[in-house]
């Protein structure tokens, strides 16, 4: 497979580093393909990181084990594993007895808002994100939202980040006194699957660590009918890569 070059996302925006202090970074992983590929860039773009990740009373906890696997084998600086219970709230087939959609055509995928969308999950998920960045005094936060192949999430749209990463310069003590300005890196937003799967590839991205499905096994094995292994298969198979977690099946 012929070696790509990541596009380098612009940060002109933020203050400049001091001389000889390497920045921080706080990026959100999830545990899935994009998350890892998201904390790979960063680390590729010389930001110490602080891996964020939530148990959120999601079906799907599985993906926690991925995400602690993903940030130590990309040399996260720390990893927390956040607790919120959104399931007190349910309204999602992600945190309720919802089932979760299976073998949906393309067309089904790309049309509408499904109900595997968790209610504001990335303003939550962010919130903390911002918080942690604050204490440590970091001026930049990843996150692999994207809006090209996705499941029609409002929270991944471009005019989403740019608004919360309006708020967020409002929303500190250190952003208000003029010590923090806070960019929400979206690295992701604009790639097709098969060019993030070829990216991590390119940046060394064990994929075999993470998970992607919706309603896994109590081994974790993937469904292969979710909207989200649907996509995570066509992403290798457009990419020309196999995926590692099929040999899980074998």
């Amino acid at each position: 497979m012929t070696a790509i070059e990541p596009p380098q996302e612009k940060t002109s925006a933020n203050p400049k580093p001091e001389i000889g202090k390497v920045p921080k970074a706080v990026v959100l992983v999830s545990g899935g393909l994009d998350s890892a590929t998201t904390l790979a860039l960063a680390r590729r773009d010389g930001f110490i990181c602080y891996a964020l990740s939530f148990r959120y009373g999601q079906r799907h906890s599985y993906e926690l084990t991925c995400a602690a696997r993903v940030a130590k084998s990309l040399g996260a600086e720390r990893h927390i594993i956040t607790d919120i219970d959104l399931r007190q709230f349910g309204g999602s087939a992600l945190t309720s007895e919802i089932p979760v959609p299976k073998d949906r055509s393309a067309d089904e995928i790309s049309t509408g808002i499904p109900v595997t969308y968790v209610p504001a999950r990335n303003t939550i998920f962010l919130s903390h994100s911002l918080a942690w960045a604050e204490v440590i005094g970091a001026n930049d936060i990843f996150i692999g939202v994207n809006a090209i192949d996705y499941s029609g999430y409002p929270d991944c749209r471009p005019e989403y980040i740019e608004a919360f990463e309006k708020m967020a310069n409002l929303a500190t003590k250190a952003a208000v006194e003029g010590h923090q300005q806070i960019k929400i890196h979206t690295p992701l937003i604009t790639m097709k699957k098969a060019m993030i799967i070829k990216t991590g590839l390119a940046l060394g991205v064990d994929f075999a660590l993470t998970s992607s499905c919706y309603d896994p096994g109590p081994a974790g094995l993937p469904c292969g009918h979710c909207d989200s292994c649907q996509l995570r298969a066509k992403g290798f198979a457009d990419a020309g890569a196999r995926d590692p977690l099929l040999d899980a099946y074998a």
